[in-house]
């Protein structure tokens, strides 16, 4: 289930990355924040730091865009998350 979940973490926010004036950004950013809700429940903060670190050096490598301003979508899933 954790590989399905980068797999779709990594395509929304590269879509979100690459279309910042799409439409479709705001489905895309709520359902980021569902799938940290997901993670959080699963892990913990620890689960939430995990992704985020293994998918922003994808996107970094694979688009060279740093998705640093997507982590803002998982404040208020815990008072550990403050970005």
């Amino acid at each position: 289930m954790d590989f399905m979940l980068e797999e779709e973490l990594m395509d929304l926010m590269t879509f979100c990355l690459q279309n910042p004036d799409s439409s479709e950004v705001n489905e895309k950013k709520n359902r980021i924040t569902e799938i940290g809700r997901e993670l959080f429940l699963d892990g913990g903060v620890d689960a939430l730091e995990n992704f985020f670190f293994a998918l922003q050096n994808r996107i970094v490598q694979e688009i060279e865009k740093d998705p640093s301003a997507l982590r803002s979508l998982w404040n208020g899933i815990t008072d550990e998350w403050q970005y």
